[in-house]
């Protein structure tokens, strides 16, 4: 997990994170959150698992992290979808420009060396402007909620991403725009 996603997940929670550095031995980060209390138990959420809506929709998927590519893709199609996925944005871009109306879905990371998801949402939109998109970011000073809303993404996730939390985002957006 890069330093900008664990400082906004930190910074989202109310924490702060503490560096020491010492030249030879190597660098600490301390990370500070807030205590507090729950109403209920994991057990609990544990033993009334939600239902996790699926469809057959085609979704194009780019993360520059292969982790996550795999772990989305592998959600995804147990699911029931179709899935389209790579770590380069460039080469996607590529993939949908030869068939933009095969896809019903885009998700896309913010942060990739090669194209952010903002411009490359762009890209899309300007060749399919009904093409719901969900972008997926950790923190992030260039984009918010309202700035991605304003290009036309359906749907702004902040990073780490629950993979239910993903699934019920991809169905409601497939509904709303289906």
């Amino acid at each position: 997990m890069g330093l900008a996603v664990v400082h906004g997940i930190v910074k989202s929670h109310q924490g702060h994170i503490s560096v020491y550095s010492e030249v030879g031995r190597g660098t600490r980060f301390n990370i500070y959150l807030p205590c507090f209390e729950t109403a209920g138990t994991v057990e609990q959420e544990m033993s009334n698992p939600p239902h996790i809506p699926g469809g057959h929709e085609h979704v194009l998927l780019v993360d520059d992290e292969e982790s996550i590519v795999q772990m989305q893709t592998h959600l995804l199609k147990k699911l029931g979808y179709q899935v389209t996925a790579n770590t380069s944005p460039t080469r996607l871009r590529d993939i949908f420009v030869d068939n933009p109306e095969t896809f019903d879905l885009v998700i896309t990371d913010m942060a990739m060396p090669e194209l952010n998801g903002a411009d490359l949402a762009r890209d899309f939109l300007s060749i399919r402007p009904d093409l719901p998109i969900i972008l997926c970011t950790g923190f992030s000073e260039t984009i918010d909620e309202d700035k991605a809303k304003s290009i036309g993404i359906k749907a702004f996730l902040i990073k780490p991403i629950l993979l239910q939390e993903l699934a019920m985002t991809v169905r409601k957006i497939l509904d709303a725009t289906g």
